[in-house]
């Protein structure tokens, strides 16, 4: 290892230049990441192959400019270097993570070089040399060390953006090329298109940037040293930024939950009023605010309101005076991709008429200036762009094309607007991917390995088991039995879960790209499954005759009381007899005339015999569930209302109809049977795994939330005490108006919005006394039910494995991961979430 000294001229937030130098080490030993090293480097993690024609080594401003080009998966063998990872975090923190994330992708082959500490690699910046130069040499010198290390097996191809580089480097070495970024996609991937689109884009936004005028339009944002320190003392505010989508020209607003001063004034949030005071701040930034004179506060518009409202008279409607304040600095963009359309030829376009304002699909999002030479083609289309920066002198943000979506108004233009606006990408399972799949085929189907008979508990002679799902389900997440243990004292309740994670091993792509995912998404007439088909449709499903690996929780239960004599987890082999849907197991229930398909075929005798039997069996399936409400109900469940419809779909799969779903007692008594074996789960993981074990908390909702409700209840005579979930249910049970049954269910929806979310956390992040499901009055809970189509569900399943694994005095062969990663994972599952929960899939 070698000692040096490495010189920093930083500029501090008041503009004064500071000359820094600080201790640097070099190692003759840094990870290549190649699988035709020769030097026995400590590749640990992913490798580029070595059956490519050559190596990318990016340079410094194609990383910073064009990274989104550079993450397409087509794109293989990108060296990422230390030097331009360094400069790209200059730009934020976002498009830093964004590389990182990409690095750490096994799905992407680039790998991050840290050339900066190798022996032979590092350059140190020469006297009247520029920071860019500088730059430019450090990435070149380890384009040359990486030839040089693989000894001259692999070509190494390094991109720029400055002619004078290609000029200065390409002939000093003959295995590496310089060549420009455009000459490199033009010679190297001629028929990826979308990446020349999208670098034709971004270069003309470039341009104009260069070119804009320097007039300011909004002031300026405060340093980040000072934006901190406002906060600190109080003085300044941080929080989201919520545009309005009725009044998104004038009003947004900082909920009281995003709000880091607590001050007692701000419980209701704080209103930024117009434009000008929201200063080039975008729905969902990370925000800065002053709070303005109570003099020049506003109230909230009461009244929906077509068209533009006078900023300086308000309206007629406004609620009281609320804190209102001013954006003096953000200090994280939330920007996306953005579904835009052009807005009418005829006097839209600026002096320069390849430069338009387009309008987001999203109400909330301002216009946004792109450049274009395709504005009359795309007259009718909807388009994805990206914003690139905000400047204080623009009234508009600028941004570039990404990609044209489709004409407006089709059907699939439609559907991927709505996708990319709640920001779901769901490409295609890759190849890769379907490689990883177990081989099944209609003339070699799939059958279960009589090794995994032989470890696991065989239900299929012993159990009467059956699904209970929507029509026409595919993806059969969970399946139900009960049967009377000899002696006639005790029951035994069976719910048996698909066992997603024997087939997606932890960290394999598929298993990647479902945490990617984290859930299914349901449309009217199609959905975008978190796994591939050839599992969430055939081996992982529960399917009717057919034998599947789950993971069963029985329960042996009092036949009186319910009570618990003793409970068993573990890996077992079922099948399932019925495959039925909640209107037919209803029937059934009701002592009505209906068909089950599986006994259609059978003799009259036979078919009655295995009727009743099923009947028996929901009958006392229906039994149990109504004593476990109970047990629930007595610590205070909440029975809340939403409004749930169904579409109904003809032939082709066109709409037809909006149904709202009818309440029957079986989808009550299947949620009662999934809930207790979430709740035991729950307590077996956390049990075993104190500190790091996937968990669902439900906090109890901020009691100012309820005064609509409790307005409400008392204009109809009804008293609403919200103290606590059993205070709350036991209200909202007595407030029945025997008149108008819609009163009550009314009131209910009313407290269903006033819910907070529940979330995902780890155990060891959160004390035990916040544990607590309040909707659920249960002490511990998690999702464990529904693995195809929800990843934490196949993250408890693991963490069950290895749970009794433990107890067995074995080692588990995926040990779990720590509190800290489990916590990352539980963030990003809750983002998924809000997504879905905002574009209701």
């Amino acid at each position: 290892m070698i000692k040096t000294e490495k010189i920093l001229h930083l500029k501090s937030y008041r503009g004064r230049r500071v000359r820094v130098v600080r201790e640097h080490y070099l190692r003759e030993r840094v990870p290549c990441f190649s699988s035709l090293c020769q030097a026995a480097c400590a590749n640990d993690g992913k490798v580029l192959p070595g059956d490519l024609t050559h190596y990318v080594v990016p340079g410094v401003e194609v990383v910073v400019n064009f990274l989104e080009i550079l993450e397409f998966r087509e794109l293989q063998g990108v060296i990422f270097t230390q030097t331009a990872c360094q400069a790209l975090q200059s730009k934020g923190r976002r498009c830093y993570s964004r590389l990182r994330n990409l690095v750490k992708d096994p799905r992407h082959d680039c790998v991050l070089f840290a050339n900066e500490f190798q022996e032979h690699s590092y350059r140190p910046r020469e006297k009247g040399e520029s920071h860019e130069q500088w730059q430019t040499r450090c990435v070149y010198e380890a384009a040359v060390w990486y030839y040089n290390h693989l000894a001259g097996m692999m070509s190494i191809v390094m991109v720029t953006e400055d002619e004078d580089v290609v000029s200065r480097f390409s002939n000093l070495n003959s295995g590496v090329f310089v060549v420009t970024f455009k000459d490199y996609l033009q010679n190297f991937w001629p028929d990826l298109q979308a990446a020349h689109e999208l670098y034709g884009s971004i270069s003309q936004a470039l341009q104009e940037k260069e070119s804009e005028d320097t007039q300011k339009e909004f002031c300026e944002h405060l340093p980040t040293e000072v934006l901190a320190a406002g906060i600190k003392s109080g003085r300044y505010i941080q929080g989201i930024l919520n545009v309005s989508k009725h009044r998104a020209q004038n009003e947004a607003f900082v909920a009281n939950d995003d709000i880091s001063n607590k001050n007692s004034d701000l419980i209701g949030g704080v209103l930024v009023y117009g434009v000008r005071n929201r200063n080039r701040a975008v729905h969902g930034d990370s925000v800065v605010l002053e709070l303005l004179p109570r003099s020049e506060w506003r109230g909230k518009v009461t009244a929906l309101t077509e068209g533009p409202v006078d900023e300086r008279t308000g309206g007629d409607s406004e609620s009281k005076p609320m804190p209102t304040g001013r954006v003096v600095g953000v200090l994280q963009r939330n920007w996306r991709d953005y579904v835009v359309t052009f807005p009418p030829r005829e006097g839209t376009q600026s002096r320069n008429s390849q430069r338009i304002l387009v309008i987001p699909w999203d109400r909330r999002i301002p216009k946004i200036r792109i450049s274009t030479q395709q504005a009359d083609v795309l007259q009718d289309h909807r388009v994805v762009v990206r914003i690139d920066s905000w400047e204080s002198t623009s009234l508009y943000p600028s941004g570039h094309s990404v990609r044209v979506l489709g004409r407006a108004g089709e059907l699939e233009t439609e559907v991927q607007t709505i996708l990319i606006e709640n920001c779901i990408h769901v490409p295609p399972f890759s190849e890769a991917q379907l490689r990883e799949m177990p081989s099944t085929s209609a003339t070699k189907p799939w059958t279960v390995d009589p090794v995994q008979v032989s470890k696991r508990r065989d239900l299929r002679e012993t159990h009467l088991v059956f699904s209970i799902d929507p029509r026409g389900c595919e993806d059969v997440d969970d399946t139900l039995s009960v049967r009377r243990l000899p002696g006639g004292s005790l029951l035994e309740l069976g719910v048996h879960i698909a066992d997603v994670t024997h087939f997606v091993s932890e960290g394999s792509l598929t298993d990647l790209e479902a945490r990617s995912r984290a859930t299914t998404y349901y449309l009217a007439d199609r959905r975008y499954d978190m796994l591939p088909a050839v599992l969430s449709a055939d081996l992982c499903s529960l399917l009717g005759g057919v034998d599947r690996y789950a993971m069963s929780v029985l329960w042996e239960l009092d036949v009186q009381t319910m009570a618990v004599a003793k409970v068993w987890f573990g890996r077992t082999l079922i099948r399932s007899s019925y495959q039925l849907h909640y209107e037919l197991a209803q029937a059934l229930l009701n002592g009505e005339e209906a068909e089950v398909p599986e006994l259609a075929q059978l003799a009259s005798e036979e078919r009655d015999g295995k009727l009743a039997e099923l009947v028996e069996a929901l009958e006392t399936l229906t039994h149990v569930a109504r004593h476990l409400r109970a047990q629930r109900d007595c610590g205070g469940a909440l029975e809340l209302e939403g409004v749930e419809v169904r579409a109904q779909l003809d032939e082709k799969r066109n709409i037809t109809a909006l149904v709202p779903r009818q309440p029957l007692e079986v989808h009550e008594t299947v949620a009662e049977c999934m809930i207790y074996a979430n709740h035991w789960v729950a307590r077996k993981i956390q049990e075993v795994f104190p500190y790091q074990a996937l968990l669902r908390r439900h906090p109890p909702p901020r009691q100012e939330l309820f005064g609509q409700l409790v307005d409400t209840a008392q204009a109809r005579g009804f008293s609403i005490d919200t103290s606590t979930n059993k205070a709350l249910a036991d209200s909202l049970n007595r407030a029945v108006d025997p008149r108008d049954p819609l009163v009550n269910r009314l009131l209910r929806m009313m407290a269903t919005q006033a819910m907070s979310q529940a979330v995902y956390f780890s155990t060891g992040s959160e004390p035990e006394d916040q544990f607590f499901h309040y909707g659920l009055a249960l002490d511990r809970y998690t999702h464990f039910t529904s693995p195809i189509r929800r990843y934490a569900d196949m993250v408890v399943h693991r963490l069950l494995t290895a749970a009794l694994a433990t107890e067995q005095g074995a080692e588990p062969v995926e040990a779990p991961a720590g509190n800290k990663e489990m916590e990352e994972l539980a963030e990003h599952i809750n983002n998924k979430n809000r997504v879905r929960r905002a574009g209701r899939f």
